[in-house]
């Protein structure tokens, strides 16, 4: 079993402290959703799990199976088995989605031999269009077209655990519930000789809990958790709203923004 584990996480952009003690484990098979309000630090918290340049690390630890994390250059957190599937996927013109995908499938030591048919296998699995399997990655697609795709490269790509960053933003109900539905069977099913998918998904709304079902929810607020509970808090949440929970009046987020300037294949 595959364990991400946050202990006392405090980290800041400039001056500015954002995390203030985080404590979270995502172990294989397991669903967490970490909610909050604009500016608790949910995207702050997906930045510095992930190595987004900007964020300096105060305190505490992140640790994937016992490895230090914090430790780790960007893109040997995703060869370690972290993925993030991106708020505002970046486009990367000449950049083809199928050598992306490819070339990361060889730094995790699995062979791109059989990739074409698995693509099309995950495309169809999510209503993503064959056509877009073999152009530059994300280049003219529509909001939801970039999110199918950044499911597609989850499932290919079939990491340990994944952080959805708002995974639901710019999605109708179709594409949500293709999405989210994939990724709840990730979560309950081997992937690619590895154990279930560990979830850590991070959003403002209830809408996505309804396809992707949580073990554990997490209100964070002002850069801390401020309350822990199952699937019932989310949809208090949905009744009481955030001004019900101990703390959770928000603060200015000064990291807040697209994390489109990192790609974590």
């Amino acid at each position: 079993m595959s364990t991400l584990e946050i202990r006392g996480l405090r980290a800041a952009v400039g001056d500015k402290e954002i995390l203030k003690g985080i404590d979270l484990t995502v172990s294989s098979g397991e669903v967490h959703a970490v909610m909050g309000p604009n500016g608790a630090g949910k995207s702050t918290l997906s930045g510095v799990v992930m190595g987004k340049p900007g964020y300096e690390v105060l305190a505490g630890s992140v640790t994937l199976d016992g490895v230090d994390v914090l430790a780790m250059a960007t893109w040997e957190r995703a060869s370690a088995g972290l993925h993030l599937v991106m708020q505002y996927p970046t486009e990367v013109p000449g950049v083809m989605l199928d050598d992306v995908l490819a070339e990361a499938l060889l730094t995790r030591s699995r062979s791109a031999t059989e990739l074409d048919e698995l693509l099309r296998d995950e495309a169809a699995r999510i209503g993503f269009e064959e056509r877009f399997l073999h152009r530059p990655l994300n280049v003219d697609l529509s909001g939801g077209e970039k999110k199918r795709n950044e499911t597609l490269q989850l499932a290919v790509l079939a990491p340990k655990i994944a952080i959805l960053d708002e995974l639901d933003s710019g999605l109708d109900i179709d594409a949500l519930r293709d999405c989210a539905r994939r990724v709840e069977a990730m979560s309950n099913e081997s992937n690619a000789g590895n154990e279930p998918l560990g979830v850590l998904a991070i959003t403002h709304y209830n809408r996505l809990l309804h396809e992707l079902r949580p073990d554990h929810v997490h209100i964070l607020a002002q850069g801390r958790i401020v309350e822990s509970g199952g699937p019932e808090l989310a949809a208090q949440l949905e009744t009481d709203g955030y001004a019900a929970c101990a703390g959770a009046d928000p603060e200015p987020d000064e990291s807040s923004g697209a994390l489109d300037d990192l790609v974590a294949l």
